[in-house]
């Protein structure tokens, strides 16, 4: 049996749902041994988050540096990178380990609404994280805030996933749609073609920790050896079945059910759709 291993750098959410736990979650039911370096302690439920304590830098490296020396990864990704002292502290940490198969989450506002990333932030994973990223998997309002796009359509989410490929230097783009009505779209652009991945709406308020969930599954799948769009299929299965067959946990946004795709069909009873638009832009 070969062994996969993946890093997760990210914040931790004591009620179990997003951030450092949703990911390790992910990376073991996908069938990869999962570490954890934390920037932030927040104090979480599902009605929100009530405290947020960044932990020093020197301890943010310390983590990092004692996974990759000893243990290794075969991938890595991104979630809550809160200061720009911490972006550019992560940023060049992958730099120096030679990380290529890193997922970057650009995680910005937590269900509740609460910031996850200071405005000082924003041009710091710009400049120095997102040239490092092999994808980038925002949603449409960190996609906006990004870019300077406003996105209203599909057209506007290849604009947008363009621009974060082409013009700041990410290897590719995920936008999600999951924010729009309707069918929930995401667009993934890797350079040279678009692909088109869609799934079910499933009408429920228990969808905390989706995108670390989301992001965690692309980079548990790149891990593994597999091709972008072959690790962004699976993560959209994932995350759809963990949606559909929701815990009911909490009397708020509640966390998404991470036992699902193992335990609802998988591959069989996800209801993703795949499309490859031929054109480039």
């Amino acid at each position: 049996m070969t062994l996969y291993k993946a890093l997760t750098i990210a914040g931790s959410d004591s009620g179990g749902g997003a951030g450092i736990q949703a990911d390790l979650k992910t990376f073991q039911m996908l069938d990869v041994y999962g570490m954890s370096a934390i920037t932030a302690v927040t104090a979480q439920n599902t009605l929100g988050v009530h405290g947020i304590y960044d932990i020093p830098l020197e301890g943010i490296e310390r983590q990092i540096h004692a996974v990759l020396t000893d243990v290794g990864a075969d991938a890595a990704k991104t979630g809550m990178l809160s200061q720009p002292q911490v972006i550019e502290l992560v940023a060049d940490c992958v730099s120096k380990a030679g990380l290529t198969r890193l997922v970057v989450d650009p995680v910005m506002v937590a269900k509740g609404g609460a910031s996850l990333l200071a405005e000082s932030a924003q041009d710091a994973l710009r400049e120095k994280l997102l040239p490092l990223a092999a994808v980038v998997t925002p949603n449409l309002p960190e996609a906006e805030v990004i870019t300077g796009l406003k996105l209203i359509s599909l057209e506007d989410m290849k604009k947008a996933a363009v621009l974060l490929v082409k013009e700041l230097g990410a290897g590719a783009a995920i936008v999600k749609g999951g924010h729009y009505e309707g069918t929930p779209t995401d667009v993934l652009y890797d350079g040279e073609a678009f692909h088109l991945l869609s799934a079910e709406r499933y009408e429920t308020r228990h969808t905390h920790g989706t995108g670390c969930t989301f992001s965690a599954a692309v980079c548990a799948e790149l891990a593994k050896g597999r091709t972008l769009l072959e690790a962004a299929h699976t993560a959209k299965k994932f995350i759809t079945l963990a949606i559909r067959h929701e815990l009911g946990i909490g009397g708020g946004h509640g966390p998404t059910n991470h036992w699902a795709y193992t335990r609802h069909g998988g591959d069989t009873d996800s209801g993703v759709h795949l499309q490859k638009e031929l054109l480039t832009p």
